[in-house]
């Protein structure tokens, strides 16, 4: 499916909007932080952006749904996804989860709005090519996150250019949850990747919708069953994607 000018245009547009809404937000949101001694980071997720993450995605013209799959969503988790698309941030920023921070790859850092609101929030950072450094970061952020009731999330992909319409599972998000002693919630983003690919800095519009799943509870789990059990999870994914695991194609 072609791209108009006019939908290439309309997505270029959500990207100066996007990031001249985050420009304003990072003083007033500096100012709330100072004076709430950071306690308002979780009102800055929940609700100032998924207000940026809406007015991005009505600019291009994407109808964005969540589905929610179980009846209630348990806090604290490690929520996962899949990505493939250059959408997903905007969706996930969309879902206003409570209280939760994310796992994002070193290199947003470089953008100094991203820097600034991802340390003001108290993200997490990881060098992905460095899975040794990688798992520092992440073990160095669990007394944090257990003190504060945080809950996680984290892409297991590792990165949305990846063979397949769902990439292998890296271990990460899955050892957090077994060092953390927390049920994993998954989601499945239907329809990014339709609208927008990879690589792409444009996507048209369309429709694109959140599954969010009920939790798996990893009470049981030991890192002998580890990998087992991020296959099993792969599978859910393969199987809300359309695919098998022989052609991983859809």
């Amino acid at each position: 499916m072609k791209t108009s000018p006019v939908h290439v245009a309309r997505s270029y547009l959500a990207i100066v909007v996007f990031l001249l809404m985050l420009l304003l937000l990072v003083p007033f949101a500096l100012v709330m932080l100072v004076f709430s001694f950071g306690r308002l980071s979780n009102f800055i997720i929940e609700k100032i952006a998924p207000i940026l993450a809406y007015t991005t995605l009505w600019i291009i013209g994407i109808k964005f749904h969540v589905k929610q799959h179980a009846d209630e969503i348990p806090v604290p988790a490690v929520f996962i996804s899949n990505h493939s698309s250059t959408l997903d941030l905007v969706t996930i920023l969309a879902l206003g989860l409570p209280r939760v921070r994310f796992v994002a790859k070193w290199e947003f850092q470089y953008n100094p709005l991203f820097f600034i609101m991802g340390r003001l929030t108290g993200q997490v950072f990881i060098k992905r090519q460095d899975s040794e450094k990688a798992v520092k970061s992440l073990k160095k952020a669990y007394r944090r996150v257990k003190k504060q009731n945080l809950s996680i999330f984290a892409a297991p992909e590792g990165s949305r250019k990846h063979e397949g319409v769902i990439g292998e599972f890296k271990k990460g998000a899955f050892r957090t949850a077994l060092d953390l002693g927390y049920p994993i919630v998954p989601i499945y983003f239907e329809g990014n990747n339709k609208l927008s690919g990879d690589d792409d800095l444009y996507a048209r519009p369309g429709e694109c919708t959140a599954h969010i799943y009920p939790a798996i509870d990893t009470s049981d789990w030991d890192l002998e069953l580890l990998p087992e059990k991020i296959e099993e999870v792969r599978s859910m994914y393969l199987e809300w994607a359309g695919v098998d695991e022989v052609t991983n194609w859809q």
